[in-house]
Order: structure tokens, then sequence, then C-alpha cells
């Protein structure tokens, strides 16, 4: 198709799959970046041959100036080079899905520069959701949503009136631990944690899964992209994870966009929007499924997603406080520093001890998240 595509996080579990569905519809890679995986980067930039490539931490920018010494590439580092791939216009859209506030500016550098971005960075919007989509809305830049939910929601709301939407409805997998009661998430270990049941995932998310926390993240998501208050949207447990997300109108009827779990198909959609094509991945057979499940979550349990829901309705920086602090304690579950259920009182300690602010620019976003990972650090320690 000729379409030029820059992507950030590539040798993560969307940016590989990006790749995959890219090479699938002959898309030409303008850019590639990474945080640190040098060996995946270099063999990425000698498949796909991309004119950029950027490895955000700097102590491996010399490994990767020497492994790619023979080719004719621009190699960039740091913050600075995300923002460079992100702000280049010689891309016809950014696929950004590095994980993390890292997301945040180079969100934004796109939206300056005019980039249609797809999202799959989760914490752009919780963080700094006004901030992008006021941004986002003055320059015109269409933001099209990458997370299996929020590309449900995108896709049932195609060729229907956004006024008369009534509510969302979010669905989730419940995580590895569905069911456990307290006293059993005591207990559990990083291990058990990252053992998902439907989805291959990165470890911080598939940890945010575990926890509820990913769906407090989608909950805040949801409320910017498709500007909605918090009480239209009403998140269901969905253990097959089949039907991605559903909307219902005002007349309540419910639409749901549903697939098999895979990534490729709200990853292609996003990048060749609003066109289709075939996806990479298995056809659905709700006859081999049997049987689809819903039910209501266990917010007493799994804290992270009140928590989170709680966040975006106090407003202000505060689910920016809650972001970094939530980032800053799974980096300890993993590490084995804290137990599971410490990562739920971590980031409500946080909230309660970060000071409130209303967001007025990236700098209130960028202190907010600076107390609240200092403010666990201590905690922690």
């Amino acid at each position: 198709m000729g379409r030029k595509i820059s992507i950030l996080g590539s040798t993560g579990s969307i940016g590989t799959q990006a790749l995959e569905v890219a090479e699938k519809h002959g898309f030409r890679i303008h850019a590639l970046a990474a945080s640190r995986s040098v060996d995946m980067l270099e063999k990425q930039v000698r498949k796909y041959k991309p004119e950029v490539v950027c490895i955000y931490c700097e102590e491996f920018y010399s490994l990767l100036k020497n492994r790619l010494s023979d080719m004719k590439i621009k190699i960039l580092t740091g913050m600075e080079g995300l923002c460079e791939i992100a702000a280049d216009k010689e891309a016809d859209i950014l696929l950004n899905s590095v994980v993390g506030m890292v997301g945040l500016k180079p969100t934004l550098a796109a939206i300056e520069a005019g980039i249609p971005i797809a999202l799959a960075n989760k914490e752009t919007l919780v963080a700094g959701g006004s901030l992008v989509m006021s941004a986002a809305e003055e320059k015109g830049v269409p933001i099209l949503p990458v997370d299996s939910e929020h590309s449900a929601i995108f896709q049932c709301l195609q060729g229907n009136s956004r006024k008369q939407l009534h509510k969302i409805i979010l669905t989730a997998s419940g995580g590895p631990f569905y069911g456990k009661t307290k006293a059993e998430l005591e207990r559990v270990t990083a291990a058990d944690a990252l053992k998902h049941p439907n989805w291959d995932m990165g470890s911080k998310i598939t940890i945010d899964s575990a926890t509820l926390m990913n769906k407090g993240l989608e909950f805040i998501e949801a409320k910017w992209l498709f500007d909605v208050t918090p009480e239209q949207i009403e998140v269901v447990v969905h253990r097959q994870s089949v039907v991605h997300s559903a909307v219902e109108y005002d007349d309540y009827s419910v639409i749901a966009q549903m697939g098999v779990p895979d990534m490729k198909i709200p990853i292609q959609y996003a990048l060749l929007y609003p066109d289709r094509m075939p996806c990479p991945t298995k056809q659905l057979s709700l006859c081999d499924y049997g049987q689809l499940t819903f039910a209501r979550p266990d917010t007493e349990t799994f804290r992270c997603l009140a928590i989170a829901i709680d966040a975006i309705k106090r407003g202000g920086t505060v689910p920016a406080v809650m972001n970094g602090a939530n980032e800053v304690a799974v980096a300890a579950f993993l590490k084995g520093k804290i137990g599971f259920l410490q990562i739920a009182e971590l980031v409500e300690q946080a909230m309660n001890n970060v000071s409130f602010r209303e967001v007025r620019s990236l700098s209130d976003v960028l202190e907010a998240d600076r107390e609240a990972r200092e403010n666990v650090h201590k905690l922690i320690q």
C-alpha cells in the first residue's frame, strides 16, 4: 500500500506484531525505536531497513552504533530521539507502543507536527489526557486507538452519532487471579502473575492485568478518547476475551465488536483505517467457544480498578500520580521487593500524599509523576 510508518516500542509485543502486519500489507518502515533490546532492534533494522533508529537508554547507544556501522542509517537516543522520530513528517502515521510515562512527550511532539497517531501507550492519556486531547483537537490530528478494548469501542461507533452514545461497556479478562480471595493473593508471586490466561503481553501490562489496574488505566483512556463521563463507563469481566468491548446507545441497543484475542486485529485496524483487509490471525468461531460469560468485577479484592476510577473522578494531576506510583510499585513487585497486594496500597498512599494540582501544562503532569515516584520509593525503603 506504500504507507510509511514509524514505530516507538518496536521490540515489544505490540511493536513486533505491528511489523508483522506492516510486512503483510507492504508498509514501508521509516523509523524504529526501542528501549534497550539492542539484539532484537539490530535484527529489525537489518530486516526492515528504516531510515532512522532510536535506542532510548543512552548507555546502549554506542553498542547499537557499532553494531550498525556498516549501514547508512541515522541513529538517535534518549527522549530527544523518541520525539524527533515522533515529529518526523516523512512518516504517514506513528505507532506509539512504548510502555509508561515515557510515551507522553513523543505523543505531544507528533501532535504538534500533525502526524496521525496509532496509540498503544495507555499512560499518555492516563497522565496527560486533557493536554493530549485538546492539542489533538486543536491541530486536527487523529488519534486511533490500538488497545483491543478501545479499538472495539471505536469500531462500534462507526456510522453512528456520538451524541446518541449512552454508555461504554468495557470488557476485562479478569487476569490470572480471577476468583481468588485477598488471603490467597497475599501469597502469589510475580511468576504467578505473569501467567495471563488469554493474552501474551509485556511484564508491566501483564501485572497490571492481574491487579485490574490495566482496566483502570483503560477506563481513564476511554473517558478521554470518547469524551464520556466516568458514570458512562461500565466494566464487565468477560473471561474468554472474545467480546472486546461494546457500546450502548440511547435506545438501549448494544453493539459489540468480537474477534479472537489477537492484538494484530486492532493494530491493523488503526494502521489501515478506514480500510479493512485480511489480517494475519485466526478467524473467530463462536461454536468453538460454545459459550461466553460475563460478570461484575470484584473491586473489593482487586482494589486497583476502584482506585483508578476514583483518580479520574478526582481529576487534576491525581491520575498522573496514580500512574507514576503504579509504575514504581509494579517494578518493585517484579523484583520481589513487595507483595502483590502492596501495589494497590502504595498507589493509594501516593494519591493521598501528593498535593493536588490542576493540569495547566506538561510540567504539572511531569512534576506530579516525579513526586509520586519519589513518594513510593520512600515508602518501599
